[in-house]
C-alpha cells in the first residue's frame, strides 16, 4: 500500500551524532480520519494518494503505519522562550525522514501531535484539531504570498480527545519543511560544550541549505551571515503582509529562513506597531513592531552558540561576534526600506521617501486604518473604511505621493510593483475563527472556501470582498493560543 504513494526516503539527520535526536516511533491513535489532504503539495512532492483510500491515507498520515525507509526520531534542541533558556526538543512531533522529490530536493516529513517523546516535559504529546487546522491555513497562506515557510500536507483526526482549556478533538498535522534545523538546535549542542558535534552541525547545515559556502575560510562565520540575511528577508516579508508570528523563540527560528511553528500567530487589521494577539505575550515581546528587534536578539543567541568556531582566541572571537551582529541593523533597514518602496510603488530613489513612509504610518495609526487595505486603496481607490480618507493630512499626503510617483520613469510600472507586493486577501482572523469553529463541528465548507481565497492573495475579486474586510468591532478583541 505505502509503496504506491511514491515516498523516497533518506535519513541524513538520523546519521548525525546520537546526542542530536532520539529514535522513536509515533504513538498509534484510536481511529484516524482524514480531514484534509493538500493534493497540490502532494503532487509537487511526487506523491500520489489517489492510489489508496482515505482510510489508508489516514493510517499513514497519523503514524499508525510507518512509511518504508523512514527512521522516525524526535529532535533535541533548546530555546529562549520569552527570554528564558529552556532545554526542549520535539515534545509532540516526530520526524519520519527526508523525502527526495523528482528534482532531488530534500524535504522533511514530520508528524506533529504524534505522541510523547523523551522531550515532552510532562506534556501529552498530542495536538488538537483547531490548532492543526490553523497551522494548515496560515502556513499555506504564507506560501501563496511568496514567503518562505514550512507547509502542511494533511490533517488527520485521531478519534481521541485531548485536554487543553477544554476537551478538544485530537489531530495530527503532517508538516513539510526543507529542514527542522533551528537556532535552538545549535544552542543545544553548544550547551553540551561538544565542539566536534558543533562543527558537524555547521557542515551539515551548509550541505543542506548553503552549499555555496563549502569553500568559505570560516564556515561558522559564513553560515551566520547567510542565516542572518535570510532571517532579515523573512521578517521584512512578514511585516509586508501584517503577519505577527506571536512566539519568536529561538527554537522557532529556522536556519533555512522558513517561517515555522504557527501557534499564536495572526494578521494585523488596523495598524498599530504594538499589536499583540498571543494570550501569553503579556509584555509585547513579540508585538508586530518588535519583530525586527527580536530577530536580532535571536541571531545574537545563534552567534553565541557558534562562538568556539569564530576564532580560537576568545578575545578575537568576541570582536568578530560584535562586528557580525552589528551588521544586522543596516541590513534590516535597507531590506525594509526597499520593501516599503515596493509597497508604495517608489521605483527611483528620492530624498523624501523615508519621511513619506513614516508620515503614512502615523496617519494610519491615528485613524485606525486597516494595514493591507490602505495600500490596496492606493492601487484601486477602494477602501471599506473612510476615516483615513477624510483626514486632511492624508489628503495632502496622497497628493504628494501621486506627485512622487510621477518621478518614476513609468507610472504604470509603479502600480504593477504595488500589486505584486500588497495582498488583496489575507487570512482575516475572524474568518479563520469562523472556519475553525465550523470545522470542529464537522463542517469543512467555510475552511475550504477560505483556503480557496488565500491561494490567490494578489488577485482582485469583487465577489470575495467580504474576505478583504477587517473584523467587525465586536470581533476586534482577539487572542490566540499556543495549542500545547
Amino acid at each position: 500500500m505505502i509503496e504506491k504513494l511514491g515516498f523516497n526516503f533518506e535519513n541524513t539527520y538520523a546519521s548525525l551524532p546520537e546526542i542530536m535526536a532520539t529514535k522513536i516511533s509515533p504513538t498509534t491513535v484510536k481511529k484516524p480520519e482524514l480531514v484534509i489532504l493538500n493534493q497540490t503539495l502532494a503532487n509537487s512532492l511526487g506523491l500520489d494518494f489517489s492510489k489508496v483510500s482515505d482510510n489508508q491515507s489516514a493510517e499513514i498520515l497519523s503514524g499508525n503505519k510507518l512509511i518504508k525507509g523512514s527512521i522516525p526520531l524526535a529532535q533535541a534542541y533548546c530555546g529562549h522562550q520569552f527570554g528564558s533558556f529552556v532545554m526542549l526538543g520535539d515534545g509532540r512531533a516526530i520526524l519520519l525522514g527526508e523525502h527526495l522529490d523528482s528534482k532531488k530536493q530534500r524535504w522533511d516529513i514530520q508528524l506533529k501531535g504524534s505522541g510523547k517523546t523523551p522531550y515532552s516535559r510532562g506534556g501529552d504529546g498530542r495536538a488538537a484539531l483547531s490548532p492543526m487546522l490553523r497551522e494548515y491555513i496560515i502556513s499555506e497562506a504564507i506560501h501563496f504570498m511568496n514567503i518562505p515557510t514550512t507547509r502542511s500536507l494533511a490533517v488527520v483526526k485521531t478519534g481521541e480527545d485531548v485536554l487543553r482549556e477544554t476537551l478538544q478533538q485530537g489531530a495530527v498535522l503532517t508538516r513539510i519543511a526543507s529542514s527542522h534545523l533551528r537556532v535552538g538546535t545549535f544552542q543545544y549542542i553548544a550547551s553540551k560544550q561538544d565542539i566536534t558535534t558543533l562543527k558537524t552541525l555547521v557542515n551539515y547545515s551548509i550541505e543542506r541549505h548553503y552549499p555555496e559556502l563549502f569553500q568559505a575560510q570560516n564556515k561558522a562565520i559564513a553560515l551566520f551571515n547567510s542565516v542572518m540575511k535570510r532571517q532579515i528577508k523573512l521578517i521584512v516579508n512578514w511585516m509586508r503582509v501584517s503577519f505577527i508570528h506571536g512566539v519568536m523563540n529561538t527554537d522557532n527560528m529556522s536556519i533555512s529562513g522558513e517561517s515555522i511553528d504557527y501557534g499564536p500567530c495572526a494578521f494585523m487589521d488596523h495598524y498599530d506597531a504594538k499589536t499583540v494577539f498571543s494570550s501569553i505575550d503579556h509584555y509585547g515581546r513579540y508585538a508586530f513592531g518588535s519583530q525586527p528587534i527580536i530577530g536580532q536578539w535571536n541571531l545574537a543567541r545563534f552567534l553565541e552558540s557558534l562562538f568556539p568556531l569564530l576564532d580560537r582566541n576568545e578575545k578575537k572571537a568576541e570582536k568578530i561576534a560584535n562586528v557580525l551582529i552589528k551588521k544586522y541593523e543596516n541590513l534590516f533597514a535597507e531590506e525594509y526600506h526597499q520593501m516599503m518602496k515596493n509597497k508604495l510603488g517608489m521605483i527611483s530613489d528620492e530624498d523624501q521617501d523615508k519621511n513619506m513612509m513614516s508620515d503614512l504610518f502615523k496617519m494610519m495609526h491615528k485613524n485606525q486604518a486597516d494595514y493591507n487595505n490602505t495600500f490596496r486603496y492606493l492601487i484601486n481607490g477602494k477602501f471599506p473604511q473612510g476615516k483615513l480618507l477624510n483626514d486632511p493630512d492624508f489628503i495632502i499626503w496622497e497628493a504628494q505621493w501621486k506627485k512622487r510617483l510621477s518621478k518614476n520613469q513609468n507610472s504604470e510600472d509603479a502600480y504593477q510593483l504595488m500589486m505584486k507586493h500588497n495582498p488583496v486577501f489575507i487570512p482575516r482572523n475572524h474568518k479563520v475563527e469562523q472556519a475553525l469553529a465550523a470545522a470542529d463541528k464537522g463542517d469543512m465548507s467555510k475552511f475550504l472556501s477560505l483556503y480557496e481565497v488565500i491561494t490567490k492573495p494578489y488577485v482582485e475579486n469583487a465577489d470575495l470582498e467580504e474576505y478583504a474586510k477587517p473584523a467587525p468591532a465586536s470581533d476586534r478583541v482577539y487572542k490566540t493560543y499556543c495549542g500545547t
